[in-house]
């Protein structure tokens, strides 16, 4: 797959109300790790649904060295399928040795590139049983609910010691409104990825961004999802 950055933690209590009296039931509280899971779970089951177009960037040292559109969806296996739109264009190759230094160079971009794409797969979508086992190893802060219903949730120790993801939610729609991840690979070479959702008229929700940066490389990702539709429609 083509693909496709780091963050902050914070701490919140979670208050539930009594009831005013004692005959009437008690509001009940809106746990953010429940609305969280339900989100996960949900978009999970719908999304499989659609079809869309992904369109790849890669960069090095802020020079883009590639770009890719693929149609993808959901095969019979619950795996994605991509199938490219268009053919990438036939590269001119260099002779002799400077030809066999790019060469090398775009093996080893490609080595490093497919690691961290198969390390972010194992973050993203957030796993809701991880999420609930940090929350009951008390791995998991949040902050409180800002105007606007908007929470942050930060599990430390998702996958692996040192690394952390971060999820916005808007507690008040139920909706996931971003993740964050801060990883690294067996080279412990820093890995960031942010990833920006948006929502489908049925409520699910998608990733519409996302950009992945392995910074010792100086590469960078960037994966945009648009053009969403029932397949075959």
């Amino acid at each position: 797959m083509n693909i496709h950055r780091p963050m902050t933690v914070i701490s919140f209590a979670l208050l539930f109300a009594a009831p005013l009296v004692a005959q009437q039931p008690a509001a009940p509280a809106t746990d953010p790790v429940t609305v969280i899971k339900q989100s996960l779970q949900k978009s999970a089951a719908s999304i499989r649904q659609y079809q869309w177009v992904e369109s790849t960037t890669v960069s090095m040292k802020g020079e883009v060295k590639s770009q890719t559109q693929a149609t993808c969806y959901y095969g019979a296996d619950g795996k994605v399928q991509k199938v490219p739109v268009t053919a990438p264009p036939a590269e001119d190759k260099k002779r002799g040795l400077r030809g066999k230094i790019v060469e090398n160079k775009k093996e080893e971009i490609s080595a490093s590139m497919k690691e961290a794409v198969a390390l972010v797969h194992q973050y993203i979508p957030p796993d809701p049983a991880r999420i609930q086992a940090a929350k009951d190893a008390g791995r998991l802060t949040l902050t409180p609910p800002d105007q606007k219903g908007s929470v942050v949730v930060v599990v430390k120790d998702y996958l692996k010691a040192g690394d952390s993801l971060t999820i916005n939610l808007n507690a008040a729609a139920g909706l996931l409104t971003g993740v964050a991840v801060s990883t690294f690979t067996d080279a412990k070479e820093a890995v960031g990825l942010k990833v920006t959702t948006a929502t489908l008229p049925d409520g699910t929700v998608y990733a519409s961004q996302t950009n992945l940066d392995v910074a010792a490389q100086n590469l960078a990702v960037a994966i945009a999802n648009s053009g969403y539709r029932k397949a075959g429609s």
